[in-house]
């Protein structure tokens, strides 16, 4: 296994306060974007570097020389009544990160989309699409996730809907949209990103519900 140089936008969210100690026990080296104050909220062994992750210009001169990007900024707790901060801070965040990374000269980059189409949430799954294009367009090898709902801490109401999903994952009039709209664990979500890291793609490259269960 080659050692990976990591930046990582939104490291202490949700996934990101357990993917770097994952890549710090696998001996990947880690450099996080944080606001200045919040250097302690970092995991030890992982660097801190103070900027803004909604304007390039304040930590693109800090990305290298890491190899890879990972990009986990987003509003936390998603729900349609966030469809402006959508805007506001998922693109902003996504294409400034875009933006550093093609300027860094890095060579791989993870990216948490979410699966789209879908009937509800429009705004989120337009906005990660725009993100998606402009990363497409970049021409950065990439790697992009597309879980629909994290379950794990704080994260638990779904599983009442659990039911449901098994049911409609077996009905063929409702089996393609169940599979690509269902829920994933936190735990297989953090090993479908230390998967993507250390095995970057040489292009760009999907990875659906389906394949994030298969990672843990």
């Amino acid at each position: 296994m080659k050692r990976r140089r990591v930046f990582i936008t939104g490291g202490t969210g949700y996934l990101g306060r357990a993917l770097i100690p994952l890549l710090l026990g696998r001996g990947h080296e880690v450099c996080a974007l944080v606001r200045k104050g919040s250097e302690s909220k970092l995991p030890a062994g992982c660097e801190a570097v103070t900027g803004d992750p909604l304007d390039s210009s304040s930590f693109v001169d800090k990305v290298s020389p890491s190899d890879t990007f990972v990009q986990l900024v987003g509003v936390p707790r998603p729900s349609p009544a966030k469809a402006k901060q959508f805007r506001e801070i998922d693109l902003v965040a996504g294409r400034a990160s875009v933006e550093a990374a093609r300027a860094a000269g890095v060579r791989h980059f993870v990216y948490v989309s979410v699966a789209q189409p879908a009937p509800v949430m429009k705004a989120y799954w337009e906005v990660r699409a725009e993100v998606e294009a402009e990363l497409k367009s970049s021409g950065l090898p990439a790697t992009v996730l597309r879980p629909w709902y994290v379950l794990g801490p704080g994260h638990r109401w779904p599983y009442l809907l659990k039911p449901f999903y098994f049911v409609c994952e077996r009905l063929p009039s409702t089996r393609e949209s169940a599979r690509r709209l269902g829920f994933v664990t936190h735990a297989q979500m953090t090993a479908a990103l230390l998967r993507a890291v250390e095995d970057p793609s040489p292009d760009f490259r999907l990875v659906t519900v389906p394949d994030i269960r298969t990672a843990a």
